[in-house]
């Protein structure tokens, strides 16, 4: 682990300027921090700021950007206005990272940068259609190139002091619509919410699935039991009812990454 951190390192002065597309999740965290120790002021960390990205990321990439020292910018991207993006076909997130490393580009052109990402070697077998845009842009992935897993990058910023590294996975809130169903800021502000309510509530690991009318919701595994208590079940269907939901329902798969994936293999092709 502490190899493929030198080899990390390693990369990032070899590429001399960056700018790092940082949401505030594990491994942009860890890569924005890294890169700043590597190449300071030559570190530039850019967070996108739009109606799929939650309010808490929002305020956690900040966070750790002041408690790091981090150089930090955030910038606003359209990609609701995209219609192709609105029709959420099951490669939409091609047309956000587009739109994202439209912006980020630019910015690299004025500072004779190279865009990287925080792609990490487990990402390689996963379902990521926004991967066919990186490469289109040229985007660098210094995770990845490293071999640096997951759990080694929670366990590097944990060691470093990140208050990241335990963190949820973390996606933007269109990935809980379920593909070829249209992408709108009501539905995400809802979803937002409801989520927000079940955070409230005490769970710490959760999604809500936008299914219209009803929510489906994914809870971790140690957190099961108790959204199947009594009291505590009656609180989720208050508030989510409250929100707009007319039906709402557990998973009983509990939460996992990429669930609305599980569809595509029902489409005809």
């Amino acid at each position: 682990m502490i190899e493929k951190e030198a080899a990390l390192r390693g990369t990032l002065w070899s590429l001399g300027s960056v700018v790092v597309a940082y949401s505030g999740g594990v491994d942009s965290a860890y890569l924005a921090c890294v890169a700043a120790d590597v190449l300071g002021n030559r570190a530039l960390a850019v967070t996108a700021d739009s109606a799929s990205y939650p309010e808490r990321h929002r305020r956690l990439a900040i966070q750790v950007a002041q408690q790091f020292g981090l150089r930090h910018e955030i910038i606003r991207t359209n990609e609701l206005d995209r219609p192709e993006y609105r029709a959420n076909p099951a490669n939409r997130c091609y047309y956000c990272k587009h739109e994202l490393y439209t912006h980020l580009t630019r910015i690299a052109a004025d500072r004779q940068a190279v865009v990287v990402d925080g792609n990490n070697a487990d990402d390689r077998g996963d379902y990521r259609p926004g991967r066919q845009a990186a490469r289109e842009f040229g985007v660098r992935s210094p995770l990845d190139e490293a071999n640096l897993r997951k759990v080694e990058i929670r366990e590097l910023s944990r060691l470093a002091g990140l208050p990241t590294w335990d963190e949820p996975a973390s996606a933007c809130l269109s990935s809980r619509i379920p593909y070829h169903s249209e992408v709108t800021d009501e539905k995400l502000r809802m979803i937002e919410r409801a989520e927000q309510a079940l955070r409230a509530l005490g769970f710490r690991v959760c999604r809500v699935r936008h299914h219209d009318e009803l929510a489906r919701l994914e809870i971790g595994p140690g957190e099961m039991a108790r959204a199947l208590e009594p009291e505590v079940g009656t609180a989720i269907v208050r508030e989510l009812k409250a929100i707009g939901y007319r039906y709402v329902s557990l998973d009983l798969q509990g939460y996992r990454t990429g669930s609305l994936n599980e569809g595509l293999l029902l489409r005809p092709a």
